[in-house]
Formats: C-alpha cells, structure tokens, sequence
C-alpha cells in the first residue's frame, strides 16, 4: 500500500528529502530523470525524440532527460516555451549543462512550434505538479499542437495542464499523453475516470525519496498494490472460517445467485448457506454442491426473512429483484440482522427508493453499487472529486464501507479513508463480476477479516484474479466464472 499525495505534499516531500539524505535539489533531479530516461528507452529503443520544457523544475527535468540522451547518441530536438521571464534554478543549471552538448531552441510564439518527424516520441516536460490555474498564451498554443500532431507522447511526472488533486474545468487544454511515467507513487488525478484522457498508460518510476517522510505524513488517499492474508492455522476445521448466508437471487436471476455461492466457496468460507427462491433450488444444488441450499416459501422471489442467528456475515442482493415481498422481506431482515452485511445490486436498489432502510444498514456493513446504484444512493454529481466527497460523507453518515466500482475501484471507509485498487481491466465490465465480487467480501468477512480489510483485499484479489482470466482469455472473451476460477489465496 503506497500513500497519495496533494501538490504541497508532494512538494514536502522533495524537500525534506533534499533536506535529510541530504542531498543537492539537482541531484535529485538527476536521480529522477535518469529514472525517467531509462525507461524511456525500454518503452521506444528505435525513436527519435523531441522534447518541449518549460522554465519550471519540470523543465529542469527534460533538459536532463535530453541531456542523457544527448550523451547515448541519441537524436534530440529541445524546445523551451518561453512563457515567463522567471525560469527556476534547477532548470537553468541544466539548460547550461545541455547548450555545450545541442541547441536548445525557444517558442515565443506559434511560429517557432517545429514540424515533428513522424519517427518521433513528444516528450512533455512543459509544466508539472504545482499548475493549479488553466494555461494561457503560448503555452496553451503549444500544448494545442502537440495534441494535434498525433505522435505518441510521453509526460514527465505528469500531463502538462493536469491538477494534481482538484477537479479540472470545462475546457482546460491539457497534454494528452499516450504514457505518463510519475515518480515514487501515484497522483489522485490519475485515478480519476474523467482524467483518462490527460494521463494514459501510466507508471510509477522510483527514486529514492524518504521512507520517512511517507511514514510521518497523513493523508486519506491510498493505493493498494498488495495485500496480506492471515495464515491458516494446522488444526483449522470447517467452524474457524465462519458461516455465511447468501441471501440472492429471483425468478430468471438464480445465474447471479449461483455467480456469488461459487466465488464465496473459492474465497475461503467454512460454510455456507445460500437463500434462494424456491425455483432456484434444483439450479443451485446441481451447480454448487459445496453449498447448503434452503429456500423461501414463494417460488420466484424471497418473501420471507428465515432464522438469522448462526450466521458470521450475510450477503444480500445479487439477482434479487425489487418485487413488494422482497422489499418487504428486506426491511424484515435489516431490522433482525445482528452481523454485517454485504449489500449489492437490487438490495441497494430498494433502499434507494425506501430511504428509511438506510437508517437500519448494520455497523461495517458493505456496500458495492455500481455507477448507476451509487447515483441512486448520494445523487447526481459533477466530477468525480465531488463523487468522492459525497461518497465520505455517506459512509461516515451510515457507518459502512462504499465501493465505488470501476478501474482503480476506490473502497472509501468511515474513517474518510479511500483506499483505490490497482489490480483489474475492462474485460471485467459485464453483468455478474459484481454477483463474484459481492461472495468474495462476504467469505472473508466471514473468516474474521474486518469489514474494511474484506473490502481492499476482496476488490484487489477480485482484479486479480480478472487479471490473469484476461491474459488467457483476452479482455473480451472473459465471464465472470472466469475471475472465480483464476482466484488464487
């Protein structure tokens, strides 16, 4: 798990780097840049380059990049956008090192922007984390052409133009990199679904900054790029690993109710019992036998809420439907039930038109709508960085943890923590990697692990596991039964 960072946070960073190691502010620029350049290299060994800078520490950071490349012989055209008469001292001591090695030309107006062989790779080193107000002037003019030029772009740390944690405004011109290579850890605006297009394919570069400093700086913002899982005990039985009841499924939705059972047995449980609807039950005991099945009286719907006291964790909602038994049977159930829930699909639905249920959701319970259900639970929203808001404020309201699902699914806590997934890929866009998602919290919930641990470990391993189906399968070949059989503990 890696901490995310603000602008000025970022900047600490540096310095207290600089500060303790010590060492020099153009060191660490070095140190970044030859990061950045040997990577470079690794992604296009055959291009040439064409490198535009700025007069920031950014700028800094592609003249030494040019610099580097430069000294392996390899063919570099540097411009400067000549935006400012200010220029940063880290930025000039490189412009000096690179004038003895290449010329380095200036753009002060649109007619200095070059033609750009079409064997070349766009290095952005124009403007980095600290832009916090949209370009202007020749700076927007330039970043306007290399948009245009449809030559693959790389960014330094990240898209010149791009706010670094706030929401960009409506017609901001910002770089739109094909890479994005950062340095130490992940910017938020990578992760949000809005800034797709001015981030790219993007990876984190290290360089040494100080373990200190992350240890003693707080944020809410996380990225979960591994996971630990609690040993198995020698004498474990059945009884260590909890009992959970799935409580899903309706008349033609017992696929989904079958989906979630066959994901929670994959995910450790000691024992589970599924509650379907009576149609379901052939369907379910054929398909999973490793599951106690029982059913509700009525035949194409869950009507009434059975005995709940022997169960560890409840999931409830995959395949539900939103007939008036089962809202019925659900305003039944949250008012008996003792343990947490993992709540999805119809089950949320049903609260977001019976408001009152909110109320009743149990302490630590799980909640894992998607786009849609989450609209219906907090209203409408703006931007993703107001979607984030209102989804805090609501877990904090109700005391529950909130998946907001997608790529870099963020798990968002009571305590006004996200913590965003990095495992996971579009091939996971289908109907039923929810129903997986929702039996895998509730079977490690079901084992002792915390609500907020079954959330961040089940979203990752979830990924996963849809990681390497895609990988054998292809993105769009993948179903959902590919995640459960690729899930590895």
């Amino acid at each position: 798990m890696r901490k995310i960072f603000d602008a000025q946070q970022i900047r600490n960073w540096d310095a207290y780097t600089i500060a303790q190691e010590p060492i020099a502010s153009i060191d660490l620029m070095e140190r970044a840049s030859i990061a950045f350049t040997d990577r470079l290299l690794s992604l296009f060994s055959d291009k040439d380059f064409t490198i535009f800078c700025g007069k920031g520490n950014n700028g800094g950071d592609g003249l030494a990049i040019a610099r580097m490349l430069v000294a392996m012989n390899r063919k570099v055209e540097v411009y400067v956008v000549d935006y400012s008469a200010q220029a940063s001292p880290d930025f000039v001591v490189n412009y000096d090192r690179l004038t003895s090695l290449t010329t380095i030309h200036s753009i002060k107006t649109l007619k200095d922007f070059p033609v750009i062989g079409q064997n070349c790779v766009v290095v952005d080193a124009i403007l980095g984390s600290g832009t916090n107000r949209p370009v202007e002037g020749i700076l927007k003019d330039v970043i306007q052409e290399i948009n245009q030029s449809k030559l693959p772009v790389i960014s330094v740390d990240i898209a010149s133009g791009l706010y670094v944690s706030q929401p960009i405004a409506r017609g901001n011109t910002i770089i739109q990199p094909d890479y994005t290579l950062t340095f130490e850890a992940p910017k938020l605006a990578f992760l949000m679904p809005q800034n797709q297009l001015y981030v790219g394919e993007w990876e984190c570069l290290p360089i040494g900054l100080s373990r200190e400093y992350v240890q003693n700086t707080s944020t809410s913002f996380f990225w979960t790029d591994m996971v630990s899982l609690k040993k198995r005990a020698k004498f474990s039985h059945k009884g260590t690993f909890g009992h959970a009841l799935l409580a899903v499924g309706s008349y033609g939705s017992i696929g989904a109710a079958v989906l979630s059972a066959k994901a929670c047995l994959r995910s450790g449980v000691g024992l589970l019992t599924t509650y379907i609807p009576a149609c379901g039950y052939e369907i379910m005991q054929s398909s999973v036998p490793e599951a106690m099945c029982q059913t509700d009286p009525a035949e194409k719907e869950l009507s009434v809420c059975p005995d709940l006291e022997k169960y560890t964790v409840i999931g409830i909602g995959c395949g539900l439907g939103k007939s008036e038994k089962t809202k019925a049977f659900l305003n039944v159930l949250l008012r008996q039930v003792k343990s947490p829930l993992v709540l999805d699909a119809d089950a949320l639905n049903i609260m977001a038109e019976e408001a009152d249920m909110l109320a009743l959701i149990p302490a630590k319970s799980v909640l894992t709508p998607h786009p849609k259900e989450l609209q219906r639970l907090i209203g409408t929203w703006e931007n993703d960085f107001e979607k984030l808001e209102k989804v805090k404020v609501f877990s904090q309201k109700y005391n529950c943890i909130v998946l907001v699902k997608g790529m870099h699914t963020a798990v968002v806590l009571p305590n006004q923590e996200v913590h965003f997934n990095s495992t996971g890929n579009p091939g996971m866009a289908t109907g039923g990697s929810g129903d997986v998602l929702t039996g895998i919290i509730t079977a490690l919930i079901a084992q002792g692990y915390s609500s907020e641990e079954a959330a961040i470990i089940g979203v990752f391993k979830h990924g996963e596991a849809g990681d390497i189906a895609s990988q054998e399968r292809g993105q769009m070949a993948m179903l959902p039964s590919d995640i459960i059989d690729k899930l590895r503990w």
